[in-house]
């Protein structure tokens, strides 16, 4: 049923029935997680912004016996910054890569030369073009409203993604603001092939964070996070917590605190120890779900959205 809904250029680069791309969170996108998205029919990725990398080694050598499917691997150029990491990834034997946080041209020739498909994120139309000038094989276009690492100067989902696509014609995963079979038809809508999960996958069942962590994505409003912009660096779209709304009034403390507390906050359940990094789209999760349910009632409201809209449906439109 899937294969006959989807059929484009991402699902044929990252050899998957269904075009979810599960967001590649630093400790938290290993085998467990990874391997039940691949069995769901769409694509894990593993994670390397931990900087890890002989547990990273370890968590892909789990996914091949945890799923046969394919999956994926995340190059973090701020985080890994080992000379030797494209030789670490094609030494894994994984064909699709992304690359984040750094300059697409530092690895993309490599990673191509070694016969990988390539897809960069982007937080804007010049970081794109320049992607795709460096042979980047798509994108990963991804709004503010996102987790995690953000564009001081950042641009929603809404914004960004249809901009991008009008100017270059290479395929598309949107990230940001994506939970469900709505938000995904209307990231289809806007240019993209693809898209991605990263505060869904975080409460999913699968994800190893703490209970603490998934019950407050679950309770949380749409104001229930805070962007950090310190005055050099990246931004951080965290959780809404005493500790955040601290930092949000003296931003310069946060990438301090952000490694300091990880494993208290990801895996302690002590979400005052440090930053849990969360995306506006919190203020929409009801359930901790598993990953296979939450796949599979995307790919169904998804199909409703677009035959909805096919027929004028919820839109008012004449016929």
């Amino acid at each position: 049923m899937t294969s006959a809904l989807f059929d484009n250029r991402v699902t044929r680069m990252l050899g998957v029935e269904i075009p979810i791309v599960q967001a590649p969170m630093g400790w938290i996108a290993r085998s467990p997680l990874a391997s039940a998205v691949c069995n769901a029919g769409a694509l894990g990725i593993i994670e390397t912004s931990s900087g890890e990398l002989d547990a990273v080694r370890d968590e892909i050598r789990k996914m091949r016996d945890l799923t046969k499917n394919p999956f994926g691997v995340n190059i973090a150029q701020a985080f890994v910054r080992d000379p030797n990491i494209v030789d670490f990834v094609v030494e894994q034997g994984v064909r699709f890569v992304t690359t984040s946080a750094g300059d697409p041209t530092k690895y993309t020739r490599a990673l191509k030369d070694a016969g990988l498909t390539v897809f960069h994120v982007v937080p804007t139309l010049r970081a794109a073009q320049k992607a795709v000038d460096a042979g980047v094989d798509g994108l990963v276009v991804e709004g503010g409203e996102g987790g995690g690492f953000k564009n001081p100067r950042d641009v929603s989902t809404m914004v960004l993604l249809p901009l991008i696509r009008e100017k270059l014609d290479v395929p598309i995963i949107a990230a940001g603001g994506i939970t469900c079979g709505r938000t995904m038809a209307a990231a289809f809508a806007l240019g993209a092939e693809g898209v991605q999960m990263g505060t869904r996958m975080v409460s999913s069942a699968e994800s190893p964070v703490h209970e603490n962590w998934k019950n407050a994505i679950v309770d949380s409003a749409e104001t229930g996070t805070v962007m950090l912009k310190p005055s050099k660096g990246p931004a951080l779209r965290a959780l809404r917590t005493e500790r955040t709304e601290r930092l949000e009034r003296d931003p310069d403390g946060a990438m301090m605190e952000l490694g300091g507390g990880v494993r208290d906050v990801y895996f302690g359940g002590n979400l005052e120890a440090g930053v849990a990094l969360t995306g506006q789209v919190a203020g929409r999760i009801e359930a901790v779900l598993p990953v296979a349910q939450v796949i599979g009632e995307t790919v169904r409201e998804f199909r409703e959205t677009v035959e909805q809209l096919a027929k004028g449906a919820q839109i008012g439109i004449a016929r």
